[in-house]
């Protein structure tokens, strides 16, 4: 392997994880590269210690000290722990989450590594292949211009019908979405999953670093990189990363609280935006070198006059910017992944739009293994953009 990569550090956040941690590290232990170090937070807010033996984050406090105790016994592999969870040593105030713990996990690694590191996040509920870690590096240094992986993600079914259905809904969602980004060709195409996502530690620091929130902090940082350079999405099975569809409510998004929620509530918060919308977003884009030379009404110009608050959407850019190539850029990094998405939610869609089959697909009533192989179709015509991108060398 010849290349400036050569190590990696795995940032792990837990928080209630005392069954899934130990499955985590033998899967570590089974991986065919073996130079990495694992950096884990261990967490949760100071206050929980204070609660009742009976309430659920008091649990958390004592299942995480039991995790802590796990972690310092393993002998195959490095393994820091920042230690967010002891008495005295949790969160204070609003500064906590997995915001927070990714970030401190990626600034203490940040702070020991050299440029060429490859951080790769994980969470403790997920599951990889052997190779996972020998693959991911080796991507790395096949396209060592890539700022960050986007690494291919499959929910394993299991628990009630209804959790099923949710999990499904949400799935198909987020395949959808990026179906269409990448079919449109924009630069934001990307699915932001904390424990599906890679990156070169110089390509962290040139982007200032993950801003902590108490969701989506993911998205924001993935956006960074695509912002500054190129996202590369692997179609390698062997980079497939599959975690738990659980609920959970420790974020106000996300597959945790997706799960939790119902059909209905999801077609709400979810929609299935129109290909017509996609298909404006990429006109838009298209007309950005025109548009250094002269107005030209673009598909979103009124809904960004609207949003930005302005009349004149490009004339500042024009004289802040003199070559063609840094306004397309400026106009790329303005018109951004959350714009689009708002955008998107703006125009009409309709929730009858999916067909699979030749037959209109129903998430409250199709069966499972009809969903499930709705979902699958999604996730072959999705790998199969993946590998187009791949082949055009990003």
């Amino acid at each position: 392997m010849r290349s400036r990569y050569h190590h990696i550090s795995i940032a792990l956040p837990v928080m209630a994880e005392l069954e899934n941690v130990p499955k985590l590290l033998e899967l570590l232990r089974h991986q065919t590269f073996r130079d990495f170090d694992l950096y884990v937070c261990v967490n949760q807010p100071e206050d929980w210690w204070e609660f009742s033996d009976s309430d659920r984050r008091r649990q958390v406090c004592v299942e995480n000290q039991e995790v802590l105790r796990i972690l310092k016994g393993v002998q195959d592999f490095p393994v820091i722990v920042l230690d967010k969870s002891s008495r005295g040593h949790g969160w204070q105030g609003s500064r906590h989450g997995v915001g927070w713990a990714r970030k401190l996990l990626f600034e203490s690694i940040s702070a020991h590594c050299a440029d060429d590191e490859l951080v790769v996040s994980m969470d403790a509920d997920i599951m990889f292949s052997d190779d996972y870690l020998l693959c991911l590096l080796q991507m790395v240094c096949r396209y060592p211009q890539a700022e960050a992986l986007c690494l291919p993600y499959y929910h394993p079914l299991s628990g009630m019908t209804a959790m099923q259905r949710s999990l499904l809904r949400y799935e198909c969602y987020m395949r959808y979405y990026l179906i269409q980004m990448l079919r449109i060709g924009n630069p934001y195409a990307f699915t932001a999953i904390g424990s599906a996502m890679a990156f070169p530690l110089w390509a962290y620091r040139r982007v200032g670093g993950i801003t902590p929130l108490q969701g989506g902090e993911d998205f924001y940082l993935m956006q960074k990189f695509a912002k500054t350079g190129t996202i590369l999405l692997p179609a390698e099975q062997s980079l497939c990363v599959f975690p738990q569809g659980r609920k959970s409510f420790r974020v106000p998004f996300g597959t945790g609280p997706a799960v939790a929620m119902g059909v209905e509530e999801l077609s709400v918060r979810y929609p299935f935006y129109s290909a017509q919308a996609f298909d404006e977003v990429r006109d838009t884009f298209a007309m950005f070198p025109a548009l250094y030379e002269f107005d030209v009404e673009t598909p979103m110009s009124k809904f960004l006059c609207s949003q930005l608050k302005v009349s004149d959407l490009w004339g500042a850019l024009r004289r802040n910017f003199k070559r063609q190539d840094l306004f397309v850029r400026a106009c790329r990094e303005r018109i951004d992944g959350l714009r689009i998405l708002q955008y998107l939610r703006s125009r009409p869609y309709s929730q009858e739009e999916l067909f699979y089959e030749g037959q209109n697909v129903d998430f409250l009533s199709d069966s499972i293994a009809r969903l499930d192989s709705f979902r699958e179709s999604l996730f072959k015509q999705e790998m199969m953009l993946r590998e187009h991108q791949s082949m055009l060398g990003i």
